[in-house]
């Protein structure tokens, strides 16, 4: 699988480290069927499309991590 190579940019207000996200271990969402992807580094998750691996990662605190999955879970995220 194709590792990103994009290089990661601090914004203003980030207060998330630059993580070297290019040997992560990416796991599938969806038994592989799906486009999403995460991963662990350092602390925080890593989510991507993994359609486009190159593309930006989205990164969560551990926090953030357990309120999106709450909310996912909740059906916050359904479009119906």
């Amino acid at each position: 699988m194709a590792e990103s190579t994009t290089p990661q940019r601090t914004l203003a207000g980030w207060d998330k480290p630059e993580l070297d996200l290019t040997h992560a271990d990416w796991q599938s969402g969806s038994q592989g069927r799906g486009d999403v992807q995460i991963a662990f580094v350092d602390g925080f998750i890593a989510m991507r499309n993994g359609g486009k691996p190159g593309g930006p990662s989205l990164i969560f605190d551990p926090g953030e991590w357990r309120a999106f999955v709450l909310g996912a879970r909740d059906g916050d995220f359904d479009l119906t």
